[in-house]
Order: C-alpha cells, then sequence, then structure tokens
C-alpha cells in the first residue's frame, strides 16, 4: 500500500473531523492514547473559567450555583453510556487504585463465606497490589491469587470470592471474552470486577449486557481527561444497597452536610464516593467525554481495528528483528498494537526523539496505542517509516537513547 492509498483511507474517514478538535503539536505523530490522551481544544478555555470565573467569582457559593457537588454522579452517567449501564451506577471519583480498593472490599462482603481473590498474571500491577493490600488488612482470611490467563476457568470454584480481570491487557492489548469470563464466574458462585482502563472509550463494552457486577477505569487515556483525570467506579444496581464502603468518607454518607459522628450509607452508587472530588479535574474529564459522546463507538471500534491492521501490515513489510506482541486478529486486540524486542526501550527513545510517541513497557515492549478521534492513517505510514529508518540506520544503538527515564 502506498502514501497516495493511505491518505485516500484518510478523506474517507467518517470520523476524520475530530482530530480537527484535539491541539496537537504540529510535526509530532501521537500514538500513546492509551496512556494519556490528547488535549481536547476546549478543555484550556473550560478550565480557565473554573479558575477565573468559578473559583475566582463564585467561591465556595460554585458548589451550588455552578453544580460543583453534582460532578461525580453527572460525569458518572456520561460515562455510564459509553460502557454499557444506567446512569445511576456510575460515578466518577477517586482514582483507579483507589476505586480497585472499593470494588474488592465490596465484592469480599458480598461472598463472606469464600476467601480466595483471583487475577491474572502479568495483569496491571496496582490490581494485583490492592488485592495483596486487602489480603494483608484481613489478618489472612482472604488470599489473593494470580494464575496465567488460561488458568483462570478452570480455577473458578466454591473458594473465589471475586475475579478481577482487565478487560484489555496493558502490554499486549489481548481482550478478555467478557460476557464468557462473567458468566463463568457466576456459574462458580463468584463475583466479577472489570478493570476498564484501556477499554472505556476504545470499543463498546456491555457491563450491563454481560451483568457484570463491578467495573474501574481512568480517564486520561482515551477519555482523554488529562493527566490524573479522576476515574470511575461502576456497581451493578442489584448489589448497591448490601455494600457497607470499606473506604467510608465523608461524601459517601447519606447525609454528608449533616456532619454526624456515625458512618450512614448513601443511596446507591452514591456510598461509593468518599472525599471531596478535584473540581479541575472533574472540569478537563467533562470536556473529554463530551467530545467522545458525540462519535459513533462502532465507527470508533471499525477505525481501530483497521489502524492496527495496518500498523502490523507496515511492519511486517519494512522491519525484522520484532515480534508481535499483541493478537493479529483485531477482534481480540483493544486499540494498541505492541511488538517486542530486546532493545525496545532505546528504540522508543529513538522515535520519540523523531516526534513519533508511543511507549515501552519492561521488559521488551513497544507500545503504539490508536486513539480514532484523532489518529490518522498517515499517523501509521510516518510512524512505522520511522521505524523502519532508526533501524536501518542503527541511530537507536547512541548511548543517549539507553538511559532510562524515570517514566517509561
Amino acid at each position: 500500500m502506498d502514501l497516495d492509498a493511505i491518505r485516500a483511507m484518510d478523506a474517507a474517514d467518517p470520523l476524520r473531523d475530530f482530530r480537527d478538535r484535539f491541539d496537537l503539536p504540529e510535526g509530532v505523530v501521537y500514538l500513546d492514547g492509551n496512556s494519556l490522551g490528547a488535549l481536547p481544544k476546549v478543555t484550556a478555555a473550560r478550565i480557565a473559567d473554573v479558575v477565573a470565573r468559578e473559583w475566582g467569582e463564585d467561591l465556595i457559593r460554585s458548589w451550588n450555583c455552578n453544580h460543583w457537588i453534582e460532578a461525580p454522579r453527572r460525569l458518572g452517567g456520561k460515562i455510564a453510556r459509553l460502557i454499557g449501564a444506567q446512569d445511576h451506577e456510575v460515578v466518577a471519583a477517586d482514582s483507579t487504585s483507589i476505586n480497585v480498593f472499593k470494588a474488592l472490599s465490596a465484592a469480599v462482603q458480598l461472598r463472606p463465606n469464600r476467601s480466595v481473590i483471583l487475577s491474572e498474571t502479568g495483569n496491571f500491577p496496582t490490581d494485583a497490589y490492592m488485592m495483596q493490600g486487602l489480603a494483608a488488612l484481613s489478618g489472612g482470611r482472604i488470599e489473593p491469587k494470580l494464575l496465567p490467563a488460561a488458568e483462570i476457568p478452570s480455577a473458578l470454584n466454591d473458594q473465589v470470592a471475586v475475579l478481577l480481570l482487565t478487560q484489555t491487557h496493558y502490554k499486549t492489548g489481548r481482550l478478555h471474552d467478557m460476557a464468557a469470563l462473567t458468566r463463568a464466574a457466576h456459574e462458580a458462585g463468584a463475583l466479577v470486577i472489570w478493570d476498564l482502563s484501556h477499554s472505556a472509550g476504545a470499543l463498546p463494552v456491555d457491563l450491563n449486557g454481560c451483568e457484570a457486577d463491578f467495573a474501574v477505569g481512568c480517564g486520561y487515556k482515551y477519555l482523554n481527561g488529562g493527566p490524573g483525570a479522576p476515574a470511575f467506579i461502576f456497581c451493578a444496581e442489584r448489589h448497591h444497597d448490601q455494600v457497607f464502603p470499606a473506604l467510608s468518607g465523608w461524601l459517601g454518607h447519606a447525609e454528608p452536610f449533616a456532619f454526624r459522628d456515625d458512618y450512614a450509607p448513601g443511596a446507591g452508587i452514591d456510598r461509593f464516593q468518599c472525599g471531596t472530588p478535584g473540581i479541575l479535574g472533574m472540569a478537563a474529564l467533562e470536556c473529554g467525554l463530551d467530545l467522545m459522546l458525540e462519535a459513533e463507538m462502532a465507527a470508533i471500534r471499525l477505525k481501530s481495528q483497521a489502524l492496527g491492521d495496518l500498523f502490523i501490515a507496515l511492519c511486517e513489510d519494512r522491519l525484522t528483528g520484532f515480534d508481535l506482541a499483541s493478537p493479529r486478529d483485531a477482534a481480540l486486540r483493544g486499540s494498541q498494537v505492541s511488538i517486542r524486542h530486546d532493545e525496545g526501550y532505546a528504540i522508543m527513545q529513538t522515535l520519540i526523539a523523531r516526534g513519533v510517541i508511543g511507549d515501552f513497557r519492561a521488559p521488551d515492549i513497544l507500545r503504539f496505542g490508536f486513539t480514532p478521534l484523532y489518529t490518522r492513517y498517515e499517523d501509521v505510514w510516518l510512524a512505522t517509516e520511522a521505524l523502519a529508518d532508526i533501524m536501518q540506520t542503527g541511530e537507536w544503538r547512541e548511548d543517549r537513547f539507553a538511559t532510562r527515564a524515570a517514566v517509561t
């Protein structure tokens, strides 16, 4: 495929006009939206208004007159439309790590006679770490267990309280079959938590369609909410009134402004709120969500798959010495493609120096994320051209590319 054909694909792209609504630096090919989404153009003005008018002029009155107090539920309702949930089942709050802990502790409460919390080896570390932390707090009652993905179904037995899985694997982009695994867990009497950090906004998700129990996810990847954006938590309506939050913060109280000494959990999803929401982060996230909700998720998914397929084809045509780490079948892959190379870190740093931004995950993964609202087919062409040239010239062998930065 030549460049003219690829430009024709961009011209025919039904999502092409969304690119102009992001503030993308000139001359940069950005393929790291699976780690930090790009900046929507409306966000800077929105944040400036929150700072100058809502905070600067309206001051504390903004909790009421500018509806700050409603932001967690309002944004939760918008996220719900992207993940197959009802508006009152999702709240935007805290970080993904904290929400994982909330969901795990809730699930363990709902299965008091079971001791095992189960996940897969190689899952994103925060999920496993939160499992281990909860187990430590339990004084030995809870047992965290990590198994290879292939062994998960056969490990679902009458001792498993909850299965925690990331739908889209953060390194490889491999997709779990959400419906099949949720069904298998339920048949064994276990509950399921889905981490949607690499799924929400990138592909269709139907939590209620597959009868999921809990889900969590972040707001700064495909939802374009900005660095450290608020995360979200989903709890199926059927579980709402059965859970006493382990993180029983003041905003999750039934009457937070009654300021009582004793905690009484709020109604429904409100009990999964904890502390005061960060309003600047909420405002930025809402800009990303509103933009995302204008697009058709089916079109996003089709373009995501096509971008990944094109990247794989061009890599295999132009490169040697790399192994494909992601599923070749686009139906089994999220909105990223990962390739392996023993010198992956230095190669990625060389790419970044040329203005092609992906990222690296130890020990040998180069990740390339495709955000269909702003990634062009030509970006894929340019990225693989740069990568092929780097490998041919050996530029990546320069010492300056071998020094590890704090963030990879």
